[in-house]
């Protein structure tokens, strides 16, 4: 199954970040940490081509940190700087501020040896929607400068924003690809809430969460919902439903409640910390 979502204010955003790539010394491209692969988005490599980049997995406080490390390994042996950030965390912000620094000094270097009056390096950030990215710019420029949301899509339009006086930063719109030809990778952005829960059906994905947590984090089962495997998805969802409340009249489990509170957990971390694919 294809899954399309590409709404019209996307495919101007890849337009624009295209046109602006000329402006920027190097890229800040986010990640959901849950799904740094699933949540980058290879439309955008093809625009950033040979760009300095440095890739920072957001939201490392929901993510499963010995799976996290492992991608931080594995993006810095293909020669791409990387770390976790937890986006509250002022020390976090620092590293991120840190990194960018560092990548921005050789492009300085550079104008400084041709006589050119210095500036603060410039940098682009990316990220597919609703994977933190307004959250950051915030706490870079430590004020709101960007509107979140806890709603994908919330950023629609680029901004040039001051970050101290280390770089300065040019945020961009959420751009997801057109089309996700893995099932899986739509699977894995819907649960952990990257797209909108309308694009597909809220009990298929929660039920993808929990063949994933009985094959990969089975314990993480046992200890929310007093149960470690099941042999019917349905009996799974009748034990959550009935242990949680999601009745309708008649006693019958509602499976749409039922899917709400998996998804609630999952995202809130009160089903622990999960990884949703490694290196």
């Amino acid at each position: 199954m294809t899954i399309q979502w590409f709404p019209g204010h996307m495919a101007k955003a890849k337009r624009e970040v295209a046109e602006k790539l000329k402006l920027v010394d190097f890229v800040i491209e986010l990640v959901d940490a849950r799904a740094p692969l699933s949540s980058q988005n290879p439309m955008l490599h093809e625009i950033l081509q040979d760009k300095p980049k440095m890739i920072v997995l957001m939201k490392k406080d929901l993510a499963d940190p010995n799976v996290t490390k492992e991608w931080i390994s594995y993006n810095e042996q293909r020669g791409t700087p990387s770390l976790a950030i937890e986006a509250n965390k002022k020390q976090d912000i620092q590293k991120v501020v840190q990194m960018a620094k560092d990548l921005g000094k050789e492009k300085i270097e550079k104008l400084k040896a041709k006589g050119v009056r210095p500036r603060p390096s410039r940098a682009m950030i990316i990220g597919i929607p609703n994977v933190g990215k307004s959250t950051l710019i915030n706490r870079l420029a430590n004020k709101k400068m960007a509107q979140t949301g806890d709603k994908p899509g919330v950023t629609k339009k680029q901004q040039w924003i001051k970050v101290k006086k280390e770089f300065e930063l040019l945020d961009t719109p959420g751009i997801l690809w057109p089309k996700f030809e893995e099932e899986e990778v739509g699977y894995r952005l819907a649960s952990i809430g990257t797209i909108k829960d309308q694009i597909l059906p809220k009990e298929d994905v929660a039920a993808y969460v929990l063949d994933y947590l009985q094959t990969h984090y089975s314990s993480l089962l046992e200890d929310r919902y007093d149960f470690e495997s099941y042999d019917d998805i349905m009996d799974a969802f009748e034990t959550i439903g009935k242990k949680r409340g999601c009745l309708e009249s008649g006693g019958h489990v509602n499976f749409e409640k039922v899917s709400d509170v998996i998804l609630q957990d999952l995202r809130t971390g009160k089903l622990g910390l999960i990884s949703f694919e490694r290196p």
